[in-house]
């Protein structure tokens, strides 16, 4: 779309709350091997992540260092396909780093998520044939830092409906809006967002637009002081009457509909958190696991490793942990691999989120049991990783609308079946 374009009403097929069938052609060359050969996420680089991970959660301060760490270590080009100048990963390789990642620096894995789930959505539609969205891997490419904005009050469907308001104005539409969630506040320069058009030919219909940082009609509200994931400063973004011009718009979808923009869009985000959170997961294990060896009370004559409770403990966070790494990487490999699963695919990626936030908190707080009193300290990582850990629940889907959705299409009924309930 260039700039004197008017934005497509719609792009391909549209299925309320569905899922169009999308086979991805993917770009097998791209492995692991060559990330770490080209100096990204290296040892040395990780270390620093976790020298300071504890000043930004008690600071509660962005995560400015690891950014410009990342950036200049190219890591935000991860996603990008190489014929347009990244590294060309598909979704299941980004999601193991981005799982190495949060096992050093949680909310710098979750932050960065952001932008690398809009970069990766962005390449599978290109590698798909859709090249509507290529001028923002070229700018991802030249350093543009996106940033999500779906965040909003008494809306619980992210993306599919909204509480923002657009207005059709000559050349694109006015934006009016009060969105949470706003990680990469201090960092990003296109903020990805959707708005409610009312009043449009055919019934309501959903924009997605990338709003640039020099547009005038928005401010920053600085509202993060939050339990966990402190470093990402999610901050509110208040919109009001900004113009956003077409050669911004993404899409414009039908009230409630999805295309493979939509879907693409959550299988990058969430098997994103999922990832983060599964990472959270396994430090915790390590960090525990590594205490108890050398854990003593005056009461056993060994360490604590030998107390048959402990043991029980421990084992339930390894049983635990077992399956949620082999189910994320099933399903981001069956999506990098263009597996199609037609309208099975929400049901499958929001089960995968839930499937690890949901053993991220329970072996976190398994964790500090065996931990004992010293857990509750701020000094003690495991207390900062109990907080972190606790936020991946309420990232999208949470489990309310997880359980809608994989029960619906469990039971064959459309997800955009109304009411919804009652």
């Amino acid at each position: 779309m260039n700039g004197q374009e008017k934005p497509t009403v719609e792009h391909g097929p549209t299925i309320h709350y569905g899922l169009a069938s999308l086979i991805l052609n993917r770009d097998k060359g791209a492995t692991m091997d060559m990330m770490i050969e080209g100096g990204l996420l290296s040892d040395k680089l990780l270390q620093g992540f976790s020298t300071r991970v504890a000043t930004y959660d008690r600071e509660n301060r962005f995560f400015l260092e690891d950014f410009e760490d990342l950036k200049n270590a190219g890591y935000l080009t991860i996603s990008i396909p190489k014929e347009l100048g990244g590294q060309g990963l598909s979704l299941a390789d980004v999601c193991r780093w981005q799982r190495r990642l949060a096992y050093h620096a949680p909310a710098t894995a979750l932050g960065i998520n952001m932008h690398v789930y809009w970069v990766g959505l962005a390449a599978d539609l290109w590698r798909a044939g859709d090249k509507s969205l290529e001028w923002m891997l070229r700018e991802a490419a030249a350093g543009e830092v996106f940033a999500a904005g779906h965040g909003e009050r008494g809306n619980d469907i992210p993306l599919l409906l909204s509480t923002a308001k657009a207005e059709r104005v000559d050349g694109g539409f006015r934006l009016s809006a009060h969105k949470m969630f706003g990680s990469l506040a201090p960092v990003w320069t296109r903020y990805g967002l959707h708005a409610l058009w009312a009043d449009a030919e055919g019934g309501p219909r959903v924009v997605h637009a990338f709003m640039p940082r020099d547009t005038k009609g928005y401010r920053i509200v600085e509202t993060w002081d939050t339990l966990g994931m402190r470093g990402t400063r999610s901050d509110d973004v208040v919109i009001e009457g900004a113009f956003v011009p077409d050669k911004y718009v993404a899409r414009i979808l039908p009230a409630g509909g999805a295309d493979a923009f939509i879907v693409t869009a959550f299988a990058w985000a969430l098997m994103g958190f999922a990832n983060v959170y599964y990472g959270v997961a396994q430090r915790a294990f390590d960090l525990a696991v590594g205490a108890v060896k050398t854990k003593k009370s005056m009461a056993v004559t060994r360490t604590m490793a030998y107390h048959p409770e402990v043991q029980h403990v421990v084992a339930e966070m390894n049983l635990c942990m077992d399956s949620v790494g082999p189910h994320l990487d099933h399903v981001a490999r069956e999506w990098s691999d263009g597996v199609d699963h037609g309208a099975t695919w929400p049901a499958r990626i929001v089960s995968a989120k839930h499937h690890a936030v949901e053993a991220c908190w329970k072996v976190v707080d398994l964790a500090m049991e065996i931990s004992g009193g010293a857990g509750m300290y701020k000094t003690n990582e495991l207390e900062r990783l109990f907080r972190d850990a606790r936020c991946g629940r309420f990232h999208p889907a949470n489990s309310m609308l997880v359980h809608e959705i994989v029960g619906k299409t469990a039971l064959g009924i459309d997800l955009g079946e109304q009411p919804r309930w009652g």
